[in-house]
C-alpha cells in the first residue's frame, strides 16, 4: 500500500487542477448515475461512489461508460467526518469486474467529504473528491435524469 500513499500524494493536485475539457462536479451532479451514487471524472475515468450502511462501492468506467477492470488495482478512501478535521481511511479492494469495495466505522452526512484514490495496474494514480449525500441539482439546459453521452462529446473534441 506504500505505492498507493505515494501515488495519492502525487495525484492530490488533480483534485484541484482538472483540465479545461473535463466535466465539472456541478455538471456531473445534474445527471443520473447508473447505481444511484455520485459521479466524478478524473483522468480517463468516471468514478461512481455509492455509500450505504458504512459500506463503500466504487464503480470505475471510462468516459463513455464502459467498465474498467479493477483486478490488481489499489484503492483508498479518506473520509472527513466533520469540520473538526477528524479523518478515517478506508481500504478499497478490487471486487467483481469494475468495482472496489470497502467498509469502515463512518457516519456520512451531506457535509461529509470523501477523497478517493485509485491506482490500476500500469496506469497513473488518480483522485476524486466526493460529497455523496449532497443533494442533486438540476442543471441549466439539461433535464434531471437525462442521460450523459461522452461518445458524442469525444467526437467534437477530436475534430
Amino acid at each position: 500500500m506504500n505505492k498507493l500513499v505515494i501515488a495519492a500524494v502525487i495525484a492530490a493536485p488533480l483534485i484541484i487542477f482538472q483540465p479545461v475539457w473535463a466535466h465539472t462536479d456541478e455538471q456531473l451532479d445534474t445527471i443520473s448515475s447508473p447505481h444511484g451514487g455520485q459521479v466524478r471524472a478524473t483522468g480517463p475515468y468516471h468514478l461512481e461512489l455509492v455509500v450505504k450502511d458504512r459500506e463503500f462501492v466504487l464503480y470505475v468506467t471510462d468516459h463513455a461508460g464502459h467498465e474498467i477492470k479493477t483486478d490488481g488495482g489499489e484503492g483508498m478512501a479518506r473520509v472527513q467526518q466533520d469540520k473538526t478535521g477528524g479523518k478515517i481511511t478506508v481500504e478499497l479492494e478490487p471486487s467483481q469486474q469494475n468495482m472496489f469495495t470497502g467498509s469502515g466505522e463512518i457516519q456520512v452526512n451531506p457535509e461529509t467529504v470523501i477523497v478517493v484514490f485509485v491506482k490500476l495496474p500500469e496506469q497513473d494514480a488518480y483522485a476524486a473528491r466526493f460529497t455523496p449525500f449532497k443533494p442533486k441539482t438540476v442543471g441549466v439546459g439539461r433535464e434531471a435524469g437525462e442521460d450523459h453521452h461522452h461518445a458524442q462529446d469525444n467526437l467534437h473534441e477530436h475534430h
